[in-house]
């Protein structure tokens, strides 16, 4: 198994939460850790610091009582308010410092932003100086393999970044164009770890030890990011782990243990963003962890339904209780 370093940092392991707007929220990012990932890399932040007093930013600033190393990840187009939002986030307690040019969200290319900055080399190269001069803590850069098939420059970036002074790199393995549809590939990832000496690291469509395996033999990569399939799977991070170092596959958590880890989520969403916003965003989150409890969604129904805290965690020991029961929900 890889041993994985960013700058000064060795992790734990080689396996990473990769940044998913809306989903790595601290309560998320402390799970995950707690489950095995050697690092948890938070919501991308805007890089325009004037839009930072809104809830959703102070929120996503967050990192009060997380493991080190704490890695933060900035999106925007304009060097100089990408230098300065780095700087901003140093100080409030960032110890690595990474740069989104992996989204590829209209909303976010739109601004020339996330992934649409590999359409622009040259850009490509200001940003990185600019964000590598502006602080003293590692810079390390996420992207895809281009902005779509015709134009993969991975590698050409790869090697920028590595001049530029970034410390290490994350790649998905599929073009803006592709959005998440398809399969990701990994020979790009395999060419761009080839090309530059600093660390590596794989991402897409790594959802089982076995592939996370396969993925590292192909690639030759670092590590690992994993974002999609730790929704409503983050013992996903330690079962790898396992698998990694033993070759053999862990026991999947038993149905008290899911249980007890979702009813945990939820006390932590509710304390960290308050009842009423609390309870919106563990909606999506039941859903992620129910999708092999409930494969016809009654409960959800039911759940989404509810508006108060006390009422989502008792609808959740009631429904564990009768499937342990074998009884069939209904509403």
């Amino acid at each position: 198994m890889p041993t994985a370093k960013i700058g000064p940092y060795t992790l734990p392991n080689p396996l990473i939460v990769a940044p998913m707007a809306g989903v790595t929220d601290r309560p998320f990012r402390l799970l995950c850790r707690k489950l095995g990932a050697g690092l948890a890399v938070s919501e991308m932040v805007i890089a325009d610091s004037k839009l930072w007093h809104t809830r959703k930013s102070r929120t996503r600033m967050n990192h009060t009582g997380e493991p080190e190393p704490r890695s933060v990840q900035i999106a925007g187009g304009d060097p100089d308010m990408l230098a300065n939002a780095a700087r901003l986030n140093a100080e409030y307690g960032a110890q690595i410092i990474d740069i989104n040019m992996g989204c590829p969200a209209k909303k976010v290319c739109n601004k020339a932003a996330g992934s649409a900055l590999m359409r622009d080399e040259q850009l490509v190269r200001e940003i990185l100086d600019a964000v590598v001069r502006a602080v003293d803590i590692p810079v390390t850069l996420k992207m895809r393999t281009g902005w779509d098939a015709d134009s993969r420059n991975a590698v050409t970036i790869a090697r920028m970044a590595e001049d530029a002074g970034i410390q290490a790199l994350a790649v998905h393995g599929r073009t803006r164009a592709d959005k998440y549809n398809g399969e990701a590939e990994y020979d790009t990832i395999a060419r761009v770890k080839a090309s530059v000496e600093i660390p590596v690291f794989a991402n897409g469509d790594i959802t089982s030890p076995r592939k996370a395996q396969q993925v590292l033999q192909h690639t030759g990569a670092d590590g690992l990011l994993i974002g999609r399939a730790a929704q409503g799977s983050p013992w996903i991070f330690r079962e790898i782990l396992h698998f990694l170092e033993t070759g053999e596959y862990r026991q999947p958590p038993s149905l008290s243990e899911v249980e007890q880890t979702l009813s945990k989520h939820l006390d932590a969403l509710h304390s960290f963003y308050g009842e009423h916003m609390g309870v919106r965003i563990a909606r999506k989150h039941v859903g992620w962890y129910l999708q092999s409890h409930d494969p016809d969604k009654q409960f959800r129904r039911y759940f989404n339904a509810l508006d108060n805290a006390l009422e989502q965690r008792d609808s959740i020991q009631q429904y564990f209780s009768g499937l342990r029961n074998g009884e069939v929900f209904a509403a």
